[in-house]
């Protein structure tokens, strides 16, 4: 597990280990390449093989484009995307190597964009952008490696109970502006997608998934 904030990293961990997992804490910031690639090569070291990489972070600072920072949409570009192709790069030969040997014969990678990546909206233009990079180059990918048994796969999340629409004051409104008020996903919810993805028998290859609060238009 690799995050910035290593008391969330513990806590997590902890209940890993107590349902009788092994759990491996990592503090990095995955915009640094230098340090994605040192992630990868440390969790490989500490737990002998890479079969799935779950490319979860992401930041959403929407707002209109005239009055934005160029700082926020540069710290867009960074988490969302940056981020996701170090670690992709990083891992994709330890990926590659355990679809070989693997009892299963297939390894994972499972990027989390959201839909986002589907529509474009006004004051979303960069969020937008990272997001349809992050639902794209999978594609890509998965049409390059997929005689090589390693499966990319995207989820998709709509509106979902996280610290995403912490990160700036107004989000929340904006989206209730947009949407109305929804009953939001919960985190599980897309546990629970991504799970199913990566469990899928070696014949079955879930390469999207869109999942939305059942009242968000």
């Amino acid at each position: 597990m690799v995050a910035r904030r290593a008391e969330r990293l513990e806590k997590l961990a902890t209940e890993v280990r107590r349902a009788g997992g092994t759990a491996v804490v990592i503090t990095a910031d995955l915009v640094d390449a230098g340090a994605a690639a040192s992630a990868v090569d440390r969790a490989v070291a500490e737990l002998g093989r890479l079969d799935t990489l779950v490319n979860a972070a992401g930041v959403m600072l929407n707002g209109p484009s005239d009055e934005s920072p160029l700082e926020e949409w540069n710290r867009m570009v960074d988490v969302n995307l940056r981020g996701l192709m170090y670690v992709t790069k990083a891992a994709l030969p330890h990926l590659l190597a355990a679809a070989r040997t693997s009892t299963r014969s297939v390894a994972d990678v499972v990027n989390v964009s959201s839909v986002a990546g589907r529509f474009a909206a006004p004051t979303v233009a960069l969020y937008n952008a990272t997001k349809f990079a992050v639902t794209g180059a999978p594609e890509a990918w998965r049409q390059e490696y997929t005689t090589r048994n390693l499966r990319f796969s995207v989820i998709e999340p709509g509106r979902t109970e996280t610290e995403l629409f912490d990160q700036k004051d107004n989000s929340d409104r904006d989206f209730t502006a947009a949407f109305g008020q929804v009953e939001a996903l919960h985190a599980q919810d897309v546990a629970d997608a991504i799970g199913y993805v990566v469990t899928s028998p070696r014949r079955v290859a879930i390469n999207e998934i869109v999942i939305r609060p059942t009242d968000q238009p």
